[in-house]
């Protein structure tokens, strides 16, 4: 019996109306994974690096705020600590057919067991492209990702200075495309595969 059954009415995986808009126009099933936005309804961080972000951070807006919404998150956050979570997200992913997963559009990296999960959960599917945007950045400091996963490590963080925008994959909020285009980065805002060709990521602030 898949393990899947113990999160039964649970939604592992997920997609928001940007990551469907991107499935069509590349031709690929692109899931999400989310968990509570810098914390959970019991307090623990789930975004440990978080600085400026917090105060204009969109996934603790809108729908991410709903009631019948938030508590999909929190499970999400309590599978992550299932000694089970590597192969349920595997299952998950194969029910699926996902082609590409974005780990967390909400909640962060908060420890390095937790990156060693999605690093195994990787490796046992290498046919899928793994990505995420973090301020986590101190945690991956030193270590490869494994080839099919991308990072792209976000400003607003209280490691900001540890990004090395000629090396590092990395994020920019912008007010307006113009603002972003003109600064040299590559619009992302409405594709979320755009982050995969260029180690400048833009996105316009909503």
């Amino acid at each position: 019996m898949s393990k899947l059954n113990k999160y039964k009415g649970t939604a592992i995986l997920t997609q928001n109306s940007k990551m469907k808009k991107t499935s069509l126009e590349n031709n690929v099933k692109l899931f999400n994974f989310g968990i509570p936005a810098y914390k959970t309804a019991s307090g623990k961080i789930t975004c440990p690096f978080a600085k400026d972000c917090v105060k204009y951070c969109y996934a603790q807006k809108g729908a991410y705020s709903w009631s019948n919404v938030k508590p999909a998150f929190e499970k999400r956050y309590e599978l992550t600590k299932d000694s089970n979570f590597v192969q349920i997200m595997t299952d998950a992913i194969k029910s699926k057919k996902a082609t590409h997963i974005r780990i967390h559009d909400s909640g962060d990296f908060y420890s390095n067991k937790y990156i060693l999960d999605w690093f195994t959960i990787a490796v046992n599917n290498p046919n899928v492209v793994f990505y995420f945007y973090t301020k986590s950045i101190v945690l991956f400091q030193g270590i490869e990702l494994p080839k099919n996963m991308f990072s792209i490590y976000s400003y607003g963080s209280k490691n900001d200075h540890l990004i090395d925008t000629k090396k590092d994959r990395h994020a920019k909020i912008f007010d307006s495309l113009d603002e972003l285009l003109k600064a040299g980065y590559t619009d992302c805002s409405k594709n979320d595969l755009n982050i995969i060709n260029t180690k400048k990521v833009g996105l316009i602030l909503h």
